[in-house]
C-alpha cells in the first residue's frame, strides 16, 4: 500500500535551517495567528492542542481560522480526555468538513486514568476512524529527554509500534518531539532512531523566544530537562532570569549538527512568548543566514 507524502518538500533539501518550520497553538490564539499569518509562509503546518477546559466548538473554530490564512491545520486529540465513541468520532468529522484537516496528531494525555474509551494513542489509532475520514498523516510524539512515564526501551517500543500501525492503514506517520534546550540529546536521539529502522519525517520541537521565567515553568511542567550545564548550552544563567531568551544557539546548533545520519528533519515552534514574536525571530533570523 503505498504511503502519501506529508508534504511536498520534505524530500528537498532546506536552504536554511528553518525551512518548511511548524507551529503550535491553542484555540484562545486565534487573534494572534490571524495578526502573525501574513508572515508565515504559505501551507505551514500549524498544529492546534487539545488542552483541559476547552470546548470543542473553540478547538474547531481555530481549526477553522489556520485554513482561513491560508495555512495547513494539524489539530490535537487528547485519548485520555476523549469522553465517548461520540466525542471522537464528532470531533474528527468536524474538522475535516469544516476546515479540510487531512493531517492530525495524537497523545495519550495528562491524565493517569482515561475519561473515555481510549487508553492510549494505539486506541484512537485501531480505532479506524482517521483513514475512514480520509486522513493522510498521523503525527505521533517524541521523547529525545525521555518520557516521565515510560523507560527508554518503552518509549522506543511504543513509537516502533505506533508508526508500523499508521503505515499499515496507509497513512504518513510524522515524529514531533517535546521541545528542548538540549540539541546533543536530541541529534543522538535521532541518529538512534534512524538506527532502529524508524525512517519516518521528524520535526524537532523549539522553544520560541519567551521570558526566560516562563521558558523555566514550561520545562518543568512538560518534564524537558533543565540543568544549569543544559541552560548554560542554550544561552541562560541560572544567577539571572530576568529578561528574555531565544532559540538563536540551539537553532545555530541543528544547523550545524544535522546531516545525513538524522534523516528528513524539519523544526517545530512553540511559541511561548506569543505567535508573532515566534515568526518575527524565524523571519529575522533567515534575514541574519540569507546565503
Amino acid at each position: 500500500m503505498a504511503i502519501p507524502q506529508i508534504h511536498p518538500n520534505w524530500d528537498k533539501p532546506a536552504t536554511i535551517i528553518t525551512d518548511g518550520y511548524s507551529l503550535e497553538m491553542t484555540a484562545k490564539d486565534q487573534p494572534s495567528l490571524r495578526d502573525a499569518a501574513p508572515l508565515i509562509p504559505a501551507d505551514t503546518p500549524v498544529a492546534v492542542t487539545f488542552l483541559p477546559g476547552e470546548e470543542a466548538h473553540a478547538r474547531i473554530a481555530a481549526t477553522v481560522a489556520v485554513r482561513e490564512v491560508g495555512l495547513e491545520p494539524m489539530p490535537h486529540f487528547s485519548a485520555r480526555r476523549i469522553t465517548s465513541e461520540d466525542d471522537f468520532e464528532g470531533y474528527l468529522q468536524a474538522v475535516v468538513r469544516e476546515a479540510g484537516v487531512r493531517r492530525c496528531f495524537i497523545v495519550a494525555g495528562d491524565p493517569p486514568e482515561p475519561q473515555g474509551p481510549y487508553f492510549d494513542t494505539m486506541a484512537l489509532i485501531e480505532t479506524g476512524a482517521f483513514e475512514r475520514a480520509g486522513i493522510t498523516a498521523i503525527g505521533v510524539g517524541g521523547h529525545p529527554e525521555g518520557h516521565p512515564n515510560m523507560s527508554v526501551d518503552e518509549c522506543w517500543d511504543v513509537l516502533t509500534r505506533k508508526v508500523a500501525a499508521i503505515e499499515g492503514r496507509g497513512m504518513a506517520p510524522l515524529v514531533v518531539t517535546q521541545f528542548g534546550f538540549d540539541p546533543d540529546a536530541f541529534l543522538a536521539w535521532l541518529v538512534e532512531l534512524r538506527e532502529r529502522g524508524i525512517d519516518a519525517p521528524v520535526r524537532i520541537g523549539v522553544p520560541g523566544p519567551a521570558g526566560i521565567k516562563r521558558l523555566l515553568g514550561f520545562a518543568a511542567r512538560c518534564g524537558v530537562g533543565a540543568s544549569t550545564s543544559v541552560l548554560r548550552k542554550y544561552g541562560i544563567s541560572v544567577t539571572n532570569l530576568l529578561g528574555s531568551a531565544g532559540p538563536d544557539r540551539l537553532v545555530d546548533a541543528f544547523a550545524a549538527g544535522l546531516g545525513p545520519q538524522h534523516g528528513r528533519v524539519r523544526l517545530h515552534f512553540y511559541p511561548f512568548g506569543g505567535l508573532r514574536k515566534t515568526v518575527e525571530w524565524i523571519a529575522d533570523y533567515e534575514r541574519r543566514h540569507a546565503v
